[in-house]
């Protein structure tokens, strides 16, 4: 076995292959820009090389810094997360030349399933299903567009080299074809180095099922079950479920079987993931072949018991698989939702920044319920403009699917994180959405539920009178402990009142109070009531309820006459007053925000790549204004009505923060 590990990632992975590699023994070398000096994977590993500028191809895929950063440590074997050099062949041949083990498939197969071209062409020699499409190379726009013609609309356009849902478009007509061919050539060279395009046929309504495989250089091969991930939003997941609730036992061994011989085709090692599309009646489509660990292992490792990493470190050290067919089950069901650094309420465009409060929920590893959470994060920590804006994975399992949601509310409610946009209030509206219940979601989930964008979580009346009912005890302790702290010490509890008006989501509560050592009974004006007891205090950012003996977790601010709360996806402002009070407030007048309507506003901290427009020009609703890049990713704002620019503010090259005016309109 391996003594010493080199990673050749960041983040989570590196830390999570961290964490696999101290349990063996095995000790760690994590590498760094400038930009991950204090990240978490440094802190973590035995020892740690500096190897370049923050942008990553000036650092993590320079495969000959790597190099000298394995030469540097003597590491015996290279662990490349996913990503960066995961699936690049020319790194698994530079590690071969050198002596050092590759943790991960043989070069031969890296270059067979990780050219998304060739591995369609290995699928359907061998039998896989495949989707309708175009695998030649595609020398410029307008083949792109004859090409999506003769498919037919809509259709995928794909970097031949990609992943993550770098390098990806959906294309409904010409134009778009056309716009996506650039924009998917323009991410797949700035993140891959390979700007190589190709189409296929976009399957509508479709669900996305990928089979785990694990196989040994002995000829021996696995496959650890499925894992759906359909909800996605721009081609890349956000909801990972283990099994899925749509496949059969038929199904899924027909699946199984079909991933295990196309990775015996490629003489597979490693493990690996072989992704396919799924209709309604349960056809199957071969997508693409990750010759990776993905993002999502942990659900599957979660219901099978099998440390993935672990078994790709003893892969790689020559050991034969100790795991047979018979031996993989399925154990109850795991969840995983992806925590991004992105704002929900802006489209959910990326959010930079540095990490005021970062307060996972606990771990938990018990019999009937598990809590697991990888990350490569923490308190105070800076989150980047240069890389995948993921900040944690959240996963949870229990013995049912139910109970396995469940227990992710729970979570996401515990899950503290400010100081930058994020989407744990969207993660949170998923898990309470009926059809994501029900388990009848497909990949347009979140564009046919959430068609506008995501706004925010409207509560029902019984989730509203449990919030109400505890900011009205929480109101009442913080009044005790003013009053104590003012000196005020007799006959406090009289002093604080009994009757309260409570608004929040444009209702009015009104309620009375009583209490007693153990809590409090709230009333409100037609005779509901609710028992309220907790160990909250003042200042607290987190309370943690009993409301009428069920459990509630609010995430709290202290606000002006009350308290800011978050809860399910919904961002409450609570106003606690006196009947007085209230009757008083309701006269004042409401402020009026600035007008900024006639404004293209910056939706985030980015790159301004091009304008696409000059001043003085007459723009049509929908006509592409500028293209944004952040975290690799480029969006491109188009004009919300007809009008003419009167002035330009921003040039290409330009690096603005969001809010910053692009141009104004007349």
């Amino acid at each position: 076995m391996f003594k010493k590990i080199l990673i050749a990632n960041r983040g989570e992975i590196a830390c999570r292959v961290i964490k696999t590699a101290r349990k063996m023994g095995i000790e760690t070398v994590a590498i760094y820009s400038d930009a991950d000096e204090g990240a978490l994977h440094v802190k973590m590993a035995d020892e740690a090389v500096h190897i370049g500028p923050p942008p990553a191809n000036q650092s993590y895929i320079v495969i000959d810094k790597v190099m000298e950063a394995i030469r540097k440590t003597g590491a015996e074997a290279v662990h490349p997360g996913y990503g960066f050099l995961s699936e690049n062949p020319k790194f698994a041949e530079a590690l071969e030349a050198e002596g050092v083990a590759f943790i991960g498939p043989p070069k031969g197969a890296i270059e067979a399933m990780g050219d998304k071209i060739t591995s369609k062409k290995i699928a359907q020699d061998a039998n896989v299903s495949t989707v309708p499409g175009y695998m030649g190379l595609i020398e410029n726009a307008d083949e792109a567009v004859k090409i999506s013609n003769d498919i037919g609309y809509p259709v995928m356009i794909k970097a031949s080299a990609g992943g993550g849902g770098k390098g990806m478009r959906i294309a409904w007509n010409d134009e778009e074809a056309r716009q996506g061919y650039q924009s998917s050539k323009n991410e797949a060279a700035s993140s891959f180095g390979d700007d190589r395009i190709f189409i296929e046929k976009f399957v509508t309504q479709p669900r996305h099922i990928e089979i785990q495989v694990l196989c040994d250089s002995h000829g021996n091969g696995v496959y650890l079950n499925e894992r759906e991930c359909s909800i996605q939003r721009r081609n890349q997941k956000v909801v990972e479920e283990a099994p899925s609730p749509f496949l059969d036992e038929a199904t899924r061994k027909a699946m199984g079987e079909q991933s295990l011989a196309l990775a015996h085709a490629v003489g597979y090692s490693s493990a690996g993931t072989v992704e396919f599309i799924v209709d309604g009646e349960k056809n199957f489509y071969f997508l693409e072949m990750n010759t990776r660990l993905q993002v999502e292992h942990p659900v599957t490792e979660l219901i099978t018991g099998v440390d993935l990493v672990e078994q790709m470190i003893r892969v790689a050290a020559g050991e034969k698989l100790t795991i047979k067919q018979s031996d993989v089950g399925i154990n109850g069901w795991a969840i995983e939702n992806r925590l991004y650094a992105e704002d929900p309420y802006r489209g959910f465009l990326p959010s930079i920044g540095r990490l005021s409060r970062y307060r996972p929920p606990e771990e938990i590893a018990e019999k009937s319920r598990a809590v697991r959470n990888d990350t490569g994060v923490f308190e105070g920590g800076e989150i980047s403009m240069y890389y995948d804006p993921m900040i944690a994975k959240l996963c949870t399992w229990a013995p049912s699917r139910a109970e396995a949601i469940e227990e992710m509310r729970s979570a996401l409610d515990a899950f503290e994180l400010e100081g930058i946009g994020h989407n744990l209030p969207f993660l949170a509206a998923v898990m309470d959405h009926p059809k994501f219940n029900s388990g009848e979601m497909t990949t347009a989930f979140i564009a046919e539920e959430y068609p506008e964008g995501f706004e925010g979580v409207t509560l029902n009346d019984a989730a509203l009178r449990r919030i109400a009912a505890s900011a009205a005890a929480m109101h009442r302790v913080a009044e005790i402990r003013r009053s104590r702290i003012s000196g005020r010490m007799d006959n406090h509890e009289r002093r604080v009142g009994a009757d309260w008006i409570v608004t929040l989501q444009g209702q009015d509560f009104a309620l009375t109070m009583s209490a007693d050592r153990q809590g409090s009974d709230v009333i409100f004006g037609d005779g509901k009531s609710y028992r309220i007891e907790s160990d909250w205090t003042p200042g607290d950012t987190l309370a943690r309820l009993d409301v009428g003996g069920k459990p509630l977790i609010l995430k709290v601010e202290r606000r002006t006459s009350g308290y800011r709360i978050r809860y399910r996806g919904a961002d409450l402002t609570v106003t606690i007053r006196t009947p007085r009070q209230a009757e008083l407030a309701a006269r004042m007048p409401e402020k009026t925000p600035p007008d900024t309507s006639k404004m293209l506003l910056c939706p985030m901290p980015g790159l301004i790549v091009k304008i696409d427009v000059e001043e003085r020009q007459e723009v049509q609703e929908g006509q592409a204004l500028c293209t944004v890049e952040a975290m690799k990713m480029e969006n491109i704002l188009r004009a919300e009505k007809k009008a003419t620019v009167k002035k330009i503010n921003a040039t290409a090259g330009q690096s603005l923060a969001v809010d910053d005016v692009i141009m104004e309109f007349e």
